[in-house]
């Protein structure tokens, strides 16, 4: 069966579905949708990834490079999946992500001027969800200057989607069919393949690499670290 073209929706519906999904759900969700006041906002660059990458060991006393740079993509990375699958499946449309940036100092985002496409053929939705945050995350990862491991970057991605996934089960248990559905899809898609399997019905993950947290001093093991027994 050939999928079905997925249409373009007016920018006003798109921003009303990203403003809704962040008062219905909370602000894990949250994409700020405030239009730039000035020139264009700070764009999602390697370079603004490295300054939060610096900040993550200030914050945690860390010296290794890698560390920041892992942490500081693993809370990127959820910040993209957490709305992009909120919007998904609660209004069955796929925001644009290309124009995202980030909101002040701090790792919130903001889509001044928001896109998007109905999600009209599940076919196709897995593929259509990961091109919009992995597009994003891939193109700020092309410039780090930090040495991570390809697949550490992977994992971060997968991990912070399925724990997106999770945190929208616990606000909406309802949708656990479809968001069941779509999460082993994506974790079948592209780079995801391969960094981890999902190990109950909550969405509880186990991933095949570590984000390098335990490295930190007072630092510890995730709940889906490949380290913990």
């Amino acid at each position: 069966m050939t999928p079905v073209p997925s249409e373009a929706v007016p920018s006003k519906q798109v921003t009303e579905a990203l403003r809704d999904v962040t008062e219905r759900l909370g602000g894990f969700f949250a994409l700020d949708t405030t239009p730039t006041q000035g020139p264009r906002g700070a764009r999602l660059t390697h370079a603004g990834l490295a300054e939060r990458s610096k900040a993550v060991n200030d914050r945690y006393a860390t010296a290794e490079p890698r560390i920041g740079a892992s942490i500081a993509h693993l809370g990127l990375a959820a910040r993209l999946w957490s709305p992009v699958l909120a919007c998904a499946l609660v209004h069955g449309i796929v925001p644009v992500m290309s124009a995202v940036e980030w909101s002040g100092e701090g790792s919130t985002l903001r889509l001044p001027r928001p896109e998007g496409r109905r999600a009209a053929d599940p076919a196709v939705l897995a593929d259509e969800v990961y091109a919009e945050v992995d597009g994003v995350l891939a193109a700020v990862e092309s410039g780090l200057t930090i040495k991570v491991a390809p697949r550490l970057l992977a994992g971060n991605s997968a991990s912070a989607l399925v724990g997106s996934a999770a945190q929208l089960l616990r606000v909406s248990p309802d949708l656990r069919p479809e968001l069941a559905r779509l999460t082993r899809e994506l974790l079948e898609t592209g780079r995801l393949r391969g960094t981890g399997r999902i190990t109950g019905p909550s969405l509880t993950f186990r991933r095949h690499s570590c984000c390098l947290f335990y490295r930190a001093p007072n630092g510890g093991k995730c709940g889906d670290c490949c380290l913990v027994r």
